[in-house]
């Protein structure tokens, strides 16, 4: 696994060993940084369950200015930090080991992003309840592009998801489902 393009090109980067964390393969994240590589430049990334990095580090060395990075576990903390170092993209680093509840509930209402990743374990159903609390907590704006990675394609008619999003694009790459997602604008006060 490697930085494809930009600044940090070609570093190979850690992962974890074993199935606690899967890689966006290569082939579905040259395809997601192809299609968003207008809307990377000095712009901030908020990459949820991250996992080696690789998704927030791309994005940083393809042009992002800030990238933040959360990850529950404390070895792909690790790796995370060992990741952004290697690269020499850590000063544009924000790295947490924290589950994405404690994160959103921490950060909500203080930071928003420009470009938000969500890959959380395929299977587990997360995906739902992550964008509503994303966007409960105004962590996205109206001109955030949300990319979302799953092992099935999503039920993007959810009546609390389709509340919140309109549905960009929803493309599939084998066995790997991308769904993009921007948000709705806030219900004016009546």
């Amino acid at each position: 696994m490697r930085i494809v393009t930009g600044t940090a090109r070609g570093i190979s980067l850690q992962t974890l060993e074993g199935d606690a964390t899967r890689p966006t393969p290569s082939a579905v994240k040259e395809a997601i940084f192809s299609s968003i590589q207008f809307d990377l430049e000095g712009r901030t990334m908020l990459d949820l369950f991250a996992g080696s990095g690789q998704m927030g580090l791309e994005a940083l060395s393809r042009g992002a200015e800030k990238a933040t990075l959360v990850d529950g576990s404390k070895d792909a903390h690790a790796i995370i930090m060992s990741n952004a170092k290697k690269t020499k993209l850590f000063p544009k680093t924000n790295v947490l080991c924290m589950d994405w509840e404690q994160y959103i509930k921490s950060a909500g209402g203080r930071s928003s992003f420009d470009i938000v990743f969500l890959d959380p374990p395929y299977g587990s159903g997360l995906l739902p309840k992550v964008l509503c609390a994303l966007f409960d907590a105004n962590m996205v704006k109206e001109t955030s592009i949300v990319i979302c990675e799953s092992g099935a394609k999503l039920d993007t008619e959810d009546v609390m998801v389709s509340a919140r999003y309109d549905v960009k694009k929803e493309v599939r790459y084998g066995k790997v489902f991308v769904t993009y997602f921007t948000p709705k604008k806030a219900a004016e006060d009546e």
